[in-house]
């Protein structure tokens, strides 16, 4: 299996919430992981930040926040430079849509849990 660096921006501590359940499987199925969220701490290993932290060599940005927050990250995922952005259930977003496609960034409106789960990450 091949690493894909991937960067979920909208970490959560909370077992219950799915950016904490990518993260777990994420790190299971042996993918380097860097998690953004709101609160520091760990989930499978992985510490959480809270500032965004120039990045390279990103394959994938999972996202698990919400269109309007996703506004303040704009910059900081295009700047990031992965090769795609997943928009999970809730995070569909036309602008930033448009903005990727621009940017030679591939947009992907799926679940990352589901496409981690059928071996289609």
């Amino acid at each position: 299996m091949k690493n894909k660096k991937t960067l979920v921006l909208g970490a959560s501590l909370k077992p219950e919430r799915y950016a904490f359940k990518a993260i777990t499987m994420l790190v299971e199925k042996g993918h380097s992981v860097i998690a953004i969220g709101p609160n520091k701490g760990e989930v499978a290993g992985i510490n959480i930040r809270t500032k965004n932290i120039p990045l390279a060599n990103i394959n994938t940005v999972t996202l698990y926040i919400n269109p309007a927050r996703q506004k303040d990250y704009y910059n900081y995922i295009i700047e990031t430079k992965p090769k795609r952005v997943i928009f999970n259930p809730g995070t569909e977003n036309p602008e930033l849509y448009q903005l990727l496609e621009l940017n030679k960034i591939k947009a992907e409106v799926a679940c990352t849990l589901v496409l981690l789960s059928t071996n289609q990450y």
